[in-house]
């Protein structure tokens, strides 16, 4: 989402981390540049106004035009303002002391609310939670019916009423939640204008009927610096306790996220990074702003790998590894576990120091190729590629639509993939290498 100011920022610091010193003007130079950056960016003018001033007086400062590496130091100011401007620190999802937790999720018609409510069910049930999913959107047709399919899908408890007042409904959600040892109740309210009086005003009644632990609003990041405004009066409406930034995978520019903390005091808990139910991510100040000066995000990284790897299948890999066993239908699973990471060019782009140009030139269709190379071949192949001959390989390339190149690129790359782990196994190599199709 912010590859216009990570490219204009990243070009910056790179002209200026390249002078030996630096002057009072090059400094105010250096903070015009990134008032542009940040307004082209779509951010608040206000909030870029305050970034720049507060950037260019710690900069101007000692700290700075006095230091062995003045352009480091001034990117460093730059990184610790984006933080702050983000929200400074994690803000998580606060539960009751006493169950179920009730969050109310709100926000504008269209910003994906209901596939955010059932996202968030997942990911607390992927935590141990007991999860209750309640339909409060009387309005939009077959809501219920969509909440309910996503339920489903998200393994949490779907509660529907068949009241037509809305606070009543979110009441009688959160009194099922007791009955039911929920552990957390969710209610998906309809989306709303909010300059809609009489909408904002069935909100409040609701707040106090349902008495909900956290309201969070929903924002798509595509509306830009609006999504903040439009933050601040839900907020001044219902006393918002968070935000979920929505599209976060989109090409937006990335004004909502850096001006709905300072406009609206709404911090963000969740971003939205795709369609998929696993699509939703704990909001980090810090990484984010690591992530948008290109200095990549390793943390959440390692913790997408964590999520995708089974640690029992991992061990009896490298079991298998050690003892020369592995096959292609292993290196097929480590291929799939893989995707479930999500995109190469987002992981890729979460590595410090990865080059952009590198991580443009990544084939995100690399990994469906190899799975249908590997699919198209007959179980003694996957077991044994030594029995490959020419003639199978073409077999194989004409089954999966490939060239018989790529069959081959397929059958070096598992046996280097054979190498390394056999290596890794019996401890004589510690070289990290990256993961197929980004080479």
């Amino acid at each position: 989402m912010f590859d216009s100011l990570t490219d204009k920022l990243s070009s910056l610091f790179k002209n200026l981390t390249g002078q030996g010193k630096l002057s009072e003007a090059n400094v105010r130079e250096a903070a015009a540049q990134v008032r542009l950056a940040l307004l082209e960016a779509d951010v608040n003018l206000q909030v870029a106004e305050d970034f720049v001033a507060r950037v260019q007086e710690r900069a101007l400062g000692a700290e700075v035009l006095s230091s062995i590496t003045p352009g480091h130091q001034f990117v460093k100011i730059v990184h610790e303002q984006l933080r702050e401007t983000l929200g400074g620190k994690r803000e998580a999802l606060r539960f009751a002391s006493q169950p179920p937790t009730v969050v109310m999720v709100c926000g504008l018609q269209g910003s994906g609310k209901t596939t955010t409510c059932a996202k968030l069910g997942a990911l607390l049930k992927r935590s141990g939670k007991r999860v209750i999913l309640a339909a409060a959107d009387i309005y939009r047709p077959a809501a219920a019916e969509q909440l309910e399919i996503l339920s489903q899908q998200a393994g949490c408890i779907f509660y529907k009423s068949d009241s037509t007042d809305v606070a009543a409904i979110c009441a009688g959600a959160a009194e099922a939640g007791v009955r039911k040892l929920a552990d957390a109740v969710i209610l998906d309210t309809a989306g709303r204008l909010h300059v809609d009086a009489e909408m904002m005003e069935e909100l409040v009644r609701t707040k106090a009927a349902a008495r909900p632990h956290e309201i969070l609003l929903v924002l798509d990041s595509m509306t830009g610096q609006d999504a903040a405004l439009v933050a601040a009066e839900f907020n001044s409406k219902l006393g918002l306790t968070g935000a979920i930034l929505t599209k976060l995978d989109s090409d937006a520019r990335g004004g909502a996220a850096l001006s709905l903390r300072a406009v609206s005091g709404a911090a963000i808990k969740y971003v939205g990074t795709g369609e998929k139910l696993a699509d939703l991510e704990e909001f980090h100040p810090e990484r984010m702003a690591s992530r948008i000066l290109g200095m990549g995000d390793i943390v959440t990284l390692a913790e997408k790998a964590q999520a995708a790897f089974d640690s029992k299948e991992a061990a009896w890999l490298e079991e298998r590894a050690r003892k020369d066993r592995m096959t292609l239908e292993d290196f097929a699973e480590q291929l799939r576990q893989v995707k479930k990471m999500g995109s190469l060019q987002d992981l890729a782009g979460m590595i410090p120091g990865m080059p952009k140009a590198a991580t443009a030139e990544i084939d995100e269709k690399a990994f469906s190729r190899m799975e249908a190379i590997i699919g198209s071949m007959t179980p003694k192949e996957r077991r044994n590629p030594q029995v490959f001959n020419g003639s199978r390989r073409q077999r194989v390339a004409r089954g999966s639509g490939t060239s018989v190149q790529e069959v081959n690129q397929l059958l070096r790359q598992f046996e280097a993939a054979q190498k390394l782990m056999k290596m890794a196994a019996r401890g004589k190599g510690r070289r990290m290498q990256l993961p197929l199709g980004m080479q």
